[in-house]
């Protein structure tokens, strides 16, 4: 692909110049910017590269709706598992729909087999770039932490699980008002706990600064791993230092694993005790000594924001209605728009430079660019329908995914606060159990008593000390009694707040299994709906290529024509106001 350098048209490889100014073309850098995807996505320039995946700016056009797309390294995409973890991805992240995950529009392949997802395009920066300049300070860093619980909740309540949190990952963009809105990006190892496959033995996945120690010792690590990366990196945010440091790999997870994690305190920082007591347990080595999930975490960062006088930002609901997608627009006619004025500025060429008629050569190309404008009209417009019935299909999905959403999202709270009640009853156990085993062996003590008076006596002489020694077995065998009833009242109750969490975990269970049969009833409409207007969109960007080898073949004979130059000057024009 080459590319006008004035006025920016895009050219196949074989052409040499521009049919507008006659520049010289120049290659593209990246050969993806200037195509059409999925019939639809014009990619525009690239926003960032890392190993895995480019990320382009983009713009749909069928609905001039800017956009992100992230497409997979080509040296990566012979690799299936590779490319199912970057489908899972897209998949995961889709289905939260959540106001803190980012949102996911559209993914596939392209035509070479490479996969791709579109995404919101997103103004802002990630959160490592903020804590690089240093400590947060706690009025804007609460507000940022909550949104975080909030959106790894929605996960977690649909068992994605991240697996590789980090600064990074955690992008900062804005609303109208200018507060802080968070993303959480990339959910490319994020596994489902529901799906094994793409886990193999000794792999390890995420970042060694984050990593849970549990994940340093086994894949099968559960949500609580990401509450651990939540308590790393709310540390930093707060301290502008990671809790442990280290040279290399190995002695990161070593102190993962074996290091107590420092007091904020002890780094010279100054936050509500409610709040290190809080991260602190998130950096706890045993998982359940760690919050339950992440609504308890929320509900604590909330808690302690009000005691602050920090104000919590706006309620899932409100952020939901704010950051909805508007109604797709009718095709903007602009490319269709910009050939109908070339052709009016061709015409007026012809009869310029040929006053008593052009050549008949001439006159074809120029009925064939009407002819293949008219053809481009009807194709377009036929796309346009059946994308209007496409965003029609996805607005109920995502309607759909987020009334699911808020349904799981409050049946979560009531399983966190089950969870947190459950937690307490079990460990409520314990003393009694611990006193049952002292009670039991004061019984078998005073039994060893029992018998060596009795021994002495034979039955056969009384001792007084026989007679004490007997109320005593009495009164230990009493409070042996009643701290057994305790012990089975206390057990009793734990049960009961367990069946809590069942129930309301079979609850949410039910609900996931429903979100899944919608996703599953629109999915195949959806597919023909796509792959219709995939097909026309590629059939229009063929078509608008013969455009351009067209125009290029009627201009040729013309540019050198002295009276031609204002119409030339026209285009250009019109070309650099595109």
């Amino acid at each position: 692909m080459k590319s006008c350098p004035k006025c920016n048209l895009r050219y196949p490889d074989e052409s040499t110049y521009c049919f507008v100014d006659g520049a010289v073309l120049e290659p593209l850098k990246d050969p993806r910017v200037g195509t059409t995807m999925a019939g639809r996505y014009l990619i525009e320039n690239v926003l960032g590269e890392g190993g895995m995946a480019t990320v382009y700016r983009a713009r749909h056009t069928l609905i001039d709706r800017p956009c992100a797309v992230k497409i997979l390294n080509p040296a990566l995409a012979r690799d299936k598992m590779v490319r199912e973890r970057f489908r899972r991805e897209a998949k995961s992240a889709k289905k939260l729909a959540h106001p803190n995950v980012i949102d996911i529009f559209d993914e596939g392949d392209t035509g070479d087999g490479t996969s791709f997802m579109v995404m919101e395009l997103l103004d802002g920066e990630p959160l490592d770039s903020i804590v690089s300049r240093g400590p947060i300070p706690l009025k804007r860093a609460l507000p940022i932490m909550i949104q975080v619980a909030r959106g790894i909740a929605r996960a977690h309540d649909l068992e994605v699980i991240h697996r590789d949190l980090k600064p990074e990952n955690i992008y900062i963009a804005r609303r109208d008002d200018g507060s802080d809105l968070v993303k959480l990006l990339d959910f490319g190892i994020a596994r489902s706990m529901q799906d094994s496959r793409l886990t193999g033995v000794g792999e390890v996945f995420g970042t060694p600064q984050y990593m849970a120690p549990e994940r340093i010792t086994s894949i099968d690590a559960g949500g609580s791993q990401d509450l651990y990366a939540l308590g790393v990196i709310f540390f930093e945010m707060i301290s502008g230092t990671l809790p442990f440091d280290a040279n290399d790999v190995p002695t990161f997870l070593l102190k993962h694993l074996k290091e107590p994690p420092p007091k904020l305190s002890s780094r010279g920082v100054s936050v509500p005790p409610d709040l290190e007591t809080l991260i602190d347990s998130l950096m706890a080595k045993d998982p359940k000594q760690r919050p339950v999930d992440a609504h308890k975490i929320h509900s604590d960062l909330v808690a302690i924001a009000q005691k602050a006088g920090i104000a919590p930002p706006p309620e899932i609901q409100d952020e939901q209605k704010a950051q909805a997608r508007p109604p797709a627009a009718t095709l903007p006619p602009v490319t269709l728009d910009r050939w109908a004025r070339r052709l009016m500025v061709f015409e007026q060429m012809l009869q310029r430079a040929y006053p008593a008629g052009p050549p008949p050569d001439q006159r074809k190309t120029l009925d064939q660019v009407k002819v293949v404008v008219t053809e481009i009209t009807k194709l377009r417009g036929s796309s346009v329908q059946d994308q209007r019935m496409l965003e029609g299909m996805e607005t109920r999905q995502r309607d759909g995914r987020e009334r699911f959403g808020r349904a799981v999202d409050a049946l979560g709270v009531d399983a966190s606060k089950a969870r947190d009640v459950a937690r307490q009853a079990r460990e409520g156990v314990e003393p009694y159990t611990k006193a049952v085993t002292t009670a039991r062996e004061l019984v078998q003590k005073t039994h060893g008593e029992l018998l060596h008076w009795e021994g002495r006596s034979g039955f056969a002489t009384p001792y007084a000390e026989l007679a004490a020694v007997y109320r005593k077995m009495a009164d230990v065998v009493d409070h042996w009694l009643k701290t057994h009833e305790l012990q089975k009242q206390a057990v009793a109750w734990a049960e009961s707040k367990e069946q809590e969490v069942t129930d309301l975990d079979f609850q949410i269970q039910e609900l996931r299994a429903q979100l899944g049969k919608f996703e599953q009833s629109l999915e195949q409409e959806h597919q023909q709906l796509e792959q219709r207007v995939i097909a026309a969109g590629k059939r229009a960007s063929e078509m608008e290529e013969q455009l351009v080898e067209l125009a290029t073949r009627f201009c040729a004979p013309l540019r050198t024509r002295p009276e031609l130059a204002p119409l030339f000057t026209e285009l250009e024009t019109e070309s650099a106001a595109a």
